[in-house]
């Protein structure tokens, strides 16, 4: 039985790579359209829009139309005398009409100036913050891909070394049976397997979890995916750190937006402190009747009027004092989130940059660590046959050799999101990023 499960294993192994795998780029196209933070960021970017067109709306002219008809019935009735009854009642119905169109145009306003400029600032801001978005989501999709394979290739390791272990058992069991081994060979493969069907769980629910990841950003369940060619080039970053932390600095759209953020703060200060200065608007006016006063009857007339107008604010209980202190401390929290961000930058920026190098060091070693501890289990196998090493020798010997498969497959995985963290940070980002890791991936034909 045990045979037939590893035969199964290869033969899946074997045909894997004729199954339809869903590579970088169309995950990246899948979550595009689906992923909720990034949508959220542009129609905020919308918003932006929206609300410096409203300020600057408040500057242009404000024109009102306002119209009244109505049908009116009056009524006089004549008082009773002394000397006889009063004449009869006098009863009218006649229509009436207004009309009333009103112009305002402000001539000086530094409030609502400032007030637009501010909004101005505000938009530019919620567009940097948009870029963010979509450059987070570039590196998330990166970085929840290749999670996924690593948790993939550590379940696909765990089940390998599995089958191998029971095949070993089974070799070790009718050894036994002939008297030909020890108890103790037998119960330390025995607890070597037991090991290792905890470790397959572990695994399987790491990989679980890794395609719940990928799902959250596609809105898809996941399918199978590209893996990584043998033959990839894993090149060090070049370059002086500071020269890339002063990029990061000059050019990530986080802490641009937080920048912005800080502008947008300053002119609403001073636009808060406007509020304390005069106000003038020029008002024309244009108003036509035919009914008065309670809506009597009379002969249609009309109204012109032009006038400027001109407010001094002198007391209003202390609002825009308020207003104005409540502006400050905006500004000065948005200074704080500023520094915060230049300073979790500048930590991601280096630590991208020197595990993106350690990562290329790590392949290396890895690799050359992998062919050491082949050589080294092929030769404990041997030996075991010949009885000049223990059980346990050969079980390490394995464990060794897995260790190493599981080392160099993580090595890799940690160069590629290292990498395009690094990109993140620096604000360099972009879809080519992902052309040039999709093309180290298996083609779907292949």
């Amino acid at each position: 039985m045990t045979l037939f499960k590893y035969g199964l294993l290869v033969l899946a192994i074997t045909c894997a790579p004729s199954v339809q795998a869903d590579d970088l780029l169309f995950i990246y196209q899948q979550a595009l359209g689906a992923d909720p933070n990034s949508r959220s960021a542009e129609e905020k970017a919308g918003i932006g829009s929206a609300q410096k067109g409203q300020a600057l709306g408040q500057m242009l002219p404000q024109i009102a139309l306002s119209g009244n008809w109505s049908t009116n019935r009056y009524t006089q009735t004549h008082p009773a005398t002394k000397a006889a009854d009063g004449g009869p009642d006098t009863i009218s119905n006649y229509p009436g009409t207004r009309y009333y169109l009103s112009l305002n145009q402000s001539l000086m306003d530094f409030a609502k100036f400032w007030a637009w400029r501010q909004a101005t600032k505000v938009e530019d801001q919620y567009a940097t913050e948009a870029i963010e978005a979509h450059n987070q989501l570039m590196f998330n999709v990166v970085d929840r891909y290749f999670s996924e394979l690593q948790a993939e290739d550590e379940l696909y390791f765990a089940q390998s070394e599995k089958l191998a272990t029971e095949k070993k058992l089974e070799q070790i069991q009718k050894q036994y049976a002939k008297q030909l081994l020890k108890i103790t060979d037998l119960y330390a493969m025995e607890a070597r397997l037991d090991q290792l069907k905890a470790v397959e769980i572990v695994a399987e629910s790491k990989r679980v979890t890794a395609q719940a990841g990928l799902s959250e950003l596609t809105g898809s369940a996941s399918a199978r995916l590209s893996k990584l060619r043998d033959s990839v080039d894993y090149p060090e970053i070049q370059g002086d750190l500071k020269q890339w932390l002063d990029m990061a600095q000059s050019q990530n759209p986080a802490i641009a937006a937080k920048q912005k953020a800080i502008v947008a703060a300053e002119t609403n200060v001073t636009a808060q402190k406007a509020k304390h200065l005069p106000t003038a608007d020029l008002q024309l006016n244009y108003y036509n009747t035919n009914t008065g006063y309670q809506s009597s009857q009379q002969a249609p007339f009309e109204v012109q009027t032009a006038a400027i107008n001109v407010n001094v604010p002198i007391f209003s209980g202390g609002i825009t004092t308020h207003q104005i202190s409540e502006a400050r401390f905006r500004l000065q929290m948005s200074k704080n989130d500023n520094e915060a961000t230049v300073r979790s930058i500048t930590k991601e920026t280096s630590d991208a940059f020197l595990s993106t190098n350690a990562a290329t060091h790590s392949i290396k070693a890895s690799q050359r660590a992998l062919e050491s501890t082949r050589k080294s289990r092929e030769a404990m196998e041997k030996g075991y046959q010949l009885g000049v090493v223990t059980i346990s020798d050969l079980i390490r010997a394995q464990e060794d050799e897995f260790s190493a498969k599981k080392d160099f497959a993580l090595a890799k995985y940690n160069y590629i999101k290292n990498r395009i963290r690094f990109m993140h940070a620096i604000g360099s980002i972009g879809e080519e990023n992902l052309h040039e890791v999709n093309n180290w991936l298996e083609t779907k034909s292949q």
